[in-house]
């Protein structure tokens, strides 16, 4: 109301609410308050019409003559209305029940509005038929419409029947039919072919898809003249070419379309063309993989997987101790106004943090729920502290290095490299691997290769590609002879690794098999016999499989799915294990001793931090039990032809829960799911599940680990507080797994007062939305539960006093200098990634307005997020891609945050330069530096000039009256020092 003026609140106070329900002006007066306050609340959509007088759709966005194509309008008319039918029903309800007043105007287009709008704008329509004439913008798009329809048809598909492919290939070729096969496994076809007596020829490259759409759409108008390399594609009877599109189709223009003859000359331009994809052939697509940037791998900063800190919190500030947050401030010092974090320390001390120091700073997190000791600023009470947790890390470090040392030493079976195979295999996969999934398969494999035993963790968050690294690694495991074990923590998991494995390995002489309660007794006996014959290469199991009736005729590769959901008797036998054979480990929520072992490569890290193509962030919605808000939500997800789940964690009541569910939406198909179920029937459940027979499965927590079902996009969790942090984590990653924005909804009880650890889960599940939050959500799970018996209580104290993130902090540090030391082999790059090592500040303090003005990011947690990131970049290439970023998001940069990216451009200069800090003294700027005793100072002398002068350990610079000027001498003089300390031959 603030932003809209006096019209919006005039007509909103216009509404008649006389003839209402009795609750209607309650309810209404309640939602102009928060009109009033600016603040979102359920069903503020209703009253959009008072804000905004002119209505717009995705339509105004687009340029005038722009061509609108229309697929089915048959189909989206029926669906618009539809919607239109259950959004009257839903006004209805609300206004009935009072929450609503009767005759608001609508919020949205009705159906004939959008076929109005769609009317008026050029546009196709793909169908004969349609809701309006089709506008004729053109001949071409006229004659379009029946080409389209009575040309082209889909391909044939073969899913991976090689023998109906050959013989249709056969009987199409003596019918002078042109066939293209386009293939990311070009070689095996070829076999394949050959095997058949079929002759073909081998594209030399695959044409663009623009210039193939090109060559079809010549052969359709029949043109004489048409380029080589598109003529050999469109001429040969069977042409086999090295690529990847998405589909194909088959054109037959024979009999369907009169072409000028004196364009048309036959044997040049085929009348039957078929093209045939691995979408058709073998019954799975892999896209071209995205174009790829010139990958700068960018320090991963501690507020990445610490969750900000809100006013109010404890906080660690690397060399003044533990404090309280109060928040941003704005200060004025010296006439320059900049923003500033303000941490409150004892006896009223209190310290302003410039923003380009915000990574100084961290969240408290301690072993218990005591508050921590407040320190005053000035004292050496902190040093002392921080000292004593020095001496303490390097104890804890040379252990885990002698750990190490000891498992370099320990024999192992060494794998052979790749086979034909593996790589055909790997080609088959239908999605394209982001660099982390590739980075973590490469480390996976030259592990296995080595004469030792592999103890690696996967840590990726839900659906981020880990089990395609396990099936590699698997499948290399049996091309080298040996058997695979993957173990498990529930049998509905179970299950449907066993169809994945199943499905990927179908080609090839691999035997899977699955060791569960969905097998019976006299199942399991012959999996167990086969088992100890080596005649099952790959078998998939619970915790049956660590039972001592279990053996192997020769174990090679242990793979465990969330190694933590397994109890104490388990993990002992597992770590027996990881003596003797290769062990792969797959988890999203690592737990602290597991963060902890990695650090110092007794157990080797890969991290998956990477999102697949497309994957979007699940909505998360948090709100009390609403029949209303379930109904809506279930309809719109089975609106656009997804499933959903519905979680009730108690067996007791759970069918009174489907009931009550299916009076609610009486239009759904409802099954239920939970672990007391017979074997059999709980199987037979989920598998109609998956096959789309029902459309909402009401389960327990038994869908928590693992599922991947992509049609199913909406979960509804009743009695949300009831659940723990990382298992709410784990069953909200049971939806978003492909490319549509999937919905979480976090129920809570209308009247009862739910506890504060309840409230905190609650809300750090909200607040972790974000794609890749897993890491963070493990932190945040052990803030709230305590992160005692990590290594001991010796620690606690330790962990204490400094809190977790500095603990940590510290003995990676300890961990890197005794590796120097004792000439340890380094871990991989992205074992350490998630914690930067302890650094010396650059103290930077120059007469700029350097921050991120509320007009230009009004939000102020948004602030401090961007704050934290920013002043963690430890390279020039991440702060211009933080600039563009801010470009693309918020608008052209105004002077203040230019002056915060310069200065930020300063420190990492400086960090590199052994600069200790950069100020105005005297009226000159003062670069004090202990670099410069390393330099040719008479050389930098003269580079700089005369108006700068160099002494043993600072530089001084004038301060110009023009900022411009002394901004790009002193960036000069800080890029000439970092060239002649790094590239002293310049």
């Amino acid at each position: 109301l603030a932003r809209h003026g006096p019209e919006a609140r005039e007509a909103l106070r216009q509404i008649n609410l006389a003839n209402c329900h009795p609750n209607a002006r309650e309810s209404f007066e309640q939602d102009f308050e928060y009109l009033e306050r600016a603040e979102r609340f359920q069903g503020i959509e209703f009253y959009l019409p008072f804000f905004y007088e002119t209505p717009a759709s995705p339509l105004d966005y687009l340029p005038p003559d722009g061509l609108l194509v229309v697929e089915d309008p048959l189909e989206l008319s029926t669906v618009m209305d539809e919607l239109d039918a259950q959004a009257q029903e839903l006004v209805q309800e609300l206004t009935c029940h009072g929450e609503l007043p009767s005759g608001l105007p609508r919020p949205y287009f009705t159906p004939q509005e959008i076929r109005s709008l769609v009317a008026a704008r050029p546009h196709l329509i793909l169908s004969r038929e349609g809701w309006e004439t089709p506008t004729q913008t053109s001949k071409d798009i006229a004659t379009a419409v029946p080409l389209l329809e009575t040309l082209f048809t889909p391909a044939p598909v073969y899913s991976g029947q090689v023998k109906r492919l050959a013989d249709d290939l056969h009987a199409r070729t003596r019918t002078g039919a042109r066939i293209v096969l386009v293939s990311r496994q070009a070689a095996r076809l070829g076999e394949i072919l050959a095997d058949r007596q079929l002759a073909f020829q081998t594209g030399a490259s695959l044409p663009s898809p623009e210039e193939l759409s090109e060559a079809v759409a010549l052969a359709v108008e029949g043109v004489e003249t048409i380029v080589p390399q598109k003529r050999e594609v469109l001429r040969a009877g069977i042409t086999l070419i090295q690529g990847s599109l998405a589909e194909g189709w088959e054109l037959d223009q024979s009999g369907s379309l009169t072409l000028p003859a004196e364009r048309h000359k036959v044997g040049d331009v085929p009348t039957h063309i078929l093209l045939l994809t691995d979408a058709e052939i073998f019954g799975h697509y892999k896209p071209e993989p995205r174009r790829r940037t010139p990958f700068v791998r960018r320090t991963v900063t501690p507020e990445t997987f610490f969750f900000d800190f809100q006013p109010g919190d404890y906080v660690v500030h690397v060399e003044h101790g533990i404090g309280i947050f109060r928040g941003l401030v704005k200060l004025n010092l010296d006439g320059v106004e900049n923003e500033y974090l303000q941490v409150d320390y004892a006896a009223n001390d209190r310290l302003y943090v410039p923003v380009h120091q915000a990574d100084r700073l961290s969240r408290y997190v301690s072993v218990d729920d005591k508050p921590p000791v407040i320190h005053r600023l000035g004292t050496a009470d902190w040093s002392v502290v921080k000292r004593r947790a020095q001496h303490a890390v390097e104890e804890i470090a040379r252990e885990l290095l002698e750990l190490y040392a000891a498992r370099e030493i320990t024999p192992g079976f060494a794998f052979a490299p790749d086979t034909p195979w593996q790589q055909e295999l790997e080609a088959a996969f239908p999605y394209v691997e982001t660099e982390d999934q590739l980075r973590a398969i490469n480390q996976v494999k030259r592990d296995m290769e080595k004469p030792k035993p592999m103890d690696r963790l996967i840590c990726g968050d839900v659906g981020y590609g880990k089990t395609e690294v396990a099936l590699r690694a698997a499948f290399k495991a049996v091309m080298a002879g040996k058997q695979v074990a993957l173990l498990v923590p529930t049998t509905v998991l179970a299950q449907q690794h066993y169809q994945t494995f199943s499905e990927r390995l179908a080609p090839y002489p691999v035997v899977v098999e699955m060791l569960s309660r969905f097998r019976s007794r006299k199942e399991q006996e012959d999996i167990l016999q086969r088992l100890r014959e080596g005649k099952v290469d790959i078998v998939i199991g619970t915790h049956r499989l660590l039972q001592k009736d279990v053996r192997f005729k020769s174990l090679g590769l242990l793979i465990i799915d969330e190694e933590q959901r397994f109890g104490v008797s388990h993990k002992e036998r597992l770590k027996k294990m990881r003596t003797e054979v290769d062990v792969l480990t797959l988890t999203a929520t690592p737990i602290p001793r597991t963060l902890y072992m990695s650090l110092s490569g007794v157990r080797d890290m890969s991290t998956i931090n990477t999102p697949p193509a497309e994957r979007l962030p699940i909505k998360t919605t948090i709100c009390p039990y609403d029949e209303t808000l379930i109904r809506t939500a279930i309809l719109r997800e089975l609106n656009r032809g997804g499933q959903v789940y519905f979680v009730h964690n108690r067996v007791m009541g759970i069918e009174q829960i489907a009931q009550r569910l299916q009076k609610l939406v009486p239009e759904a198909r409802i099954a239920i799911a939970h672990g007391q179920m017979p074997e059999s029937q709980l199987e037979r459940v989920m598998v109609d599940f998956v096959a789309r027979k029902y459309d909402v499965l009401v389960c327990t927590s038994i869908i928590e680990s693992g599922l991947d079902i992509p049609n199913v996009n909406t979960i509804i969790i009743n009695q949300a507080h009831q659940f723990g942090l990382a298992q709410l984590y784990q069953l909200r990653g049971r939806v978003g797994r492909g490319a549509v924005r999937a919905y979480a909804y976090l129920l809570t009880p209308r009247n009862m007062e739910i506890g504060e650890a309840a409230r905190k889960r609650l809300e750090a599940i909200a607040e972790a939305s974000d794609l890749g939050a897993g890491l963070r959500i493990a932190m945040r799970d052990l803030e709230m539960r305590g992160a005692g018996e990590i290594l001991g209580d010796r620690q606690h104290g330790h962990i204490a006093a400094v809190g977790f993130d500095l603990y940590t902090r510290l003995l990676a540090q300890a961990v890197r200098q005794l590796r120097n030391g004792r000439q340890l082999p380094q871990p991989e790059e992205d074992t350490l990634a998630y914690l930067e090592p302890l650094q010396e500040g650059v103290q930077i303090s120059l007469p700029l307005q350097a921050y991120l003005p509320e007009d230009y990011v009004p939000d102020a947690t948004l602030r401090l997020h961007l704050y934290r990131r920013m002043a963690g970049m430890l390279s020039l290439a991440d702060v211009e891609a933080m600039a563009q970023e801010l470009r693309d998001r918020f608008g052209e940069l105004p002077p203040p945050v230019c002056n915060l990216l310069y200065q930020l451009r300063l420190k990492v200069l400086a960090l590199e330069s052994n600069v200790q800090s950069i100020g105005v003294e005297a009226g000159q700027i003062l670069v004090r530096a202990e670099g410069l005793e390393h330099l040719n100072r008479e050389a930098l002398q003269r580079y700089v000039g005369g108006a700068v002068r160099v002494s043993r350990r600072q530089i001084w610079l004038p301060l110009h009256p023009d900022t411009s000027v002394w901004q790009a001498e002193l960036e000069r003089v800080l890029r000439l020092m970092h060239r002649m300390l790094h590239d002293p031959g310049r």
